[in-house]
């Protein structure tokens, strides 16, 4: 079977490399369970362009050895359901409604939706939920590099990253992108302690206590020299500042801007069908 498959991996890679897009695809089969066919024509688009040749034999191998995994539960759950449980026209009929709505929402929304968020709205709710936007974990601005210890000039670093002007920030940078491993100059803006704390040689397992107690630090490892530089702080459960959840703030206008939009669409569509008489309600108490 497995030889079968790779022989006509081989086949439908080369064919693709050819590129008979013109011809018409000829019904050859490459693998068969029961009365069914997979035919080398069904594969001649699972393979994007720009794939080698090993490649493209591992894709459909792959896409073949899937194909009849797939025909034989199929065929097995046919011999062993009922009729009744085999049938699925209700489920069908229930995904095809709920996607057909979900596309008819979803268009409506780009459509008419208002999507612009305004700073002054982002401001409002930030004041008007201030008991939502506590800090859960440690946050800073703060200035790493990671640099080959032959290449590491450790009072400069130091130096260099002392300095938070923006001619300051940009030599430091011009610095780190000629000798630097990696870095992270992050002044302007704040940034979870983690995504230094991943880049450290040691981890720190109590970010607060370390960055109350280190406005500066210095590792070494075997190869590497590590500078971390705090510039500022804050804690969990403080209050996060409004830049560094402003985007979550965005998403949240906009999350309950939808809501909203598909809930007077839903209205709409009921109050003008109620207009025009297209549906009806019946009590059942009128028939006892």
């Amino acid at each position: 079977m497995y030889k079968t498959i790779r022989k006509y991996g081989c086949l439908i890679a080369l064919a693709g490399m050819l590129g008979s897009c013109a011809e018409k695809p000829v019904k050859e089969p490459v693998a068969r369970v029961g009365e069914r066919y997979l035919y080398r024509s069904d594969l001649l688009g699972i393979l994007p362009s720009g794939y080698s040749k090993e490649d493209s034999i591992i894709i459909t191998d792959d896409y073949i050895s899937r194909w009849v995994k797939q025909e034989l539960m199929i065929q097995k759950a046919n011999e062993n359901l009922t009729a009744s449980q085999k049938d699925v026209s209700k489920e069908l009929d229930e995904y095809r409604n709920s996607l057909i709505i979900y596309r008819y929402k979803n268009e409506l929304i780009k459509q008419r939706m208002d999507t612009v968020v305004t700073q002054e709205q982002i401001e409002n709710y930030y004041e008007n939920n201030k008991n939502n936007f506590n800090l859960d974990h440690c946050i800073v601005k703060a200035v790493f590099v990671k640099i080959p210890t032959e290449l590491a000039n450790p009072s400069l670093l130091r130096e260099m990253a002392k300095d938070d002007s923006k001619e300051g920030q940009d030599e430091l940078r011009d610095y780190c992108t000629q000798y630097a491993k990696s870095y992270q100059i992050s002044l302007d803006s704040w940034i979870d302690f983690q995504v230094l704390n991943r880049n450290l040689p040691e981890h720190v397992d109590d970010p607060e206590a370390f960055v109350r107690l280190n406005r500066e630090k210095e590792m070494n490892d075997s190869n590497y020299y590590y500078l971390v530089s705090i510039h500022d702080y804050m804690l969990a459960n403080d209050l996060a500042p409004i830049e560094f959840v402003e985007n979550n703030i965005k998403n949240l206008i906009l999350n309950q801007r939808k809501i909203k939009f598909l809930k007077q669409l839903e209205d709409n569509v009921y109050t003008e069908a109620e207009r025009q008489n297209k549906f009806s309600i019946y009590d059942d108490s009128d028939e006892q």
